[in-house]
C-alpha cells in the first residue's frame, strides 16, 4: 500500500466522519467547525488528484470566506434553547422517512454505473497544476480575463460609492 493510497483513505473517513458530526452537532458553531474540517479534507483529496488550484480555492473561498460568514450569522442570531420552536415526533419521523427514502433511490441510481471499470485518462501529468492553468488564461483566454478583471473593478467602485456616506 503506498503512501497515497494511505493518505486517501485517511482522508476518507477524515470527510465522511467530519460530515457526519456536521448533521450530528446539536451546537451549530461545531457544526460549521466540522464542515471546515470536511472542506479541509476534500481540498487534500484535489491535492491527491494533482488538482492544486481547485485544492487553493477549496480552501480560500470555502473553508475561509465562506464560513467565517455562517459563523458570523449564526453568532448574530443568538440560537439558544429558549427560542427554539419544539419539534414534533411525527415531524423527526417524517424526516427519517424522506431521509431514507432519499438514501434508497441514491442506492438503486448508483447500483448499476460501471465506476471501476471507466479509467481517467491523462494524456500527462500537468492537468490541474496552477502553471498550467496560468499559462493557458494568460495566452488563450488573456482578453476574456482582463475583461472580467474591469468588470470586477467597476463593481468594487460601484460598492464604494453606494457605501459612501454623504
Amino acid at each position: 500500500m503506498s503512501i497515497s493510497h494511505l493518505l486517501f483513505w485517511i482522508l476518507s473517513v477524515t470527510a465522511l466522519f467530519s460530515a457526519l458530526m456536521v448533521v450530528t452537532s446539536r451546537n451549530p458553531v461545531y457544526s460549521v467547525i466540522w464542515l471546515i474540517v470536511t472542506f479541509f479534507a476534500i481540498s487534500g483529496h484535489y491535492i491527491l488528484l494533482n488538482a492544486q488550484f481547485l485544492a487553493v480555492v477549496n480552501i480560500i473561498v470555502y473553508a475561509g470566506a465562506i464560513m467565517v460568514l455562517f459563523l458570523f450569522v449564526i453568532m448574530l442570531m443568538n440560537l439558544n434553547k429558549e427560542t427554539e420552536p419544539a419539534r414534533h415526533k411525527w415531524l423527526q419521523f417524517a424526516g427519517a422517512v424522506s431521509g431514507g427514502a432519499l438514501l434508497l433511490v441514491l442506492v438503486s441510481a448508483l447500483k448499476n454505473t460501471e465506476l471501476k471499470s471507466q479509467q481517467s485518462l491523462l494524456v500527462e501529468g500537468h492537468i490541474g497544476l496552477i502553471k498550467t492553468l496560468g499559462q493557458e488564461l494568460f495566452s488563450t483566454y488573456v482578453i476574456p480575463f482582463e475583461l472580467s478583471s474591469i468588470l470586477f473593478l467597476s463593481a468594487m467602485v460601484g460598492a464604494v460609492l453606494i457605501g459612501k456616506k454623504d
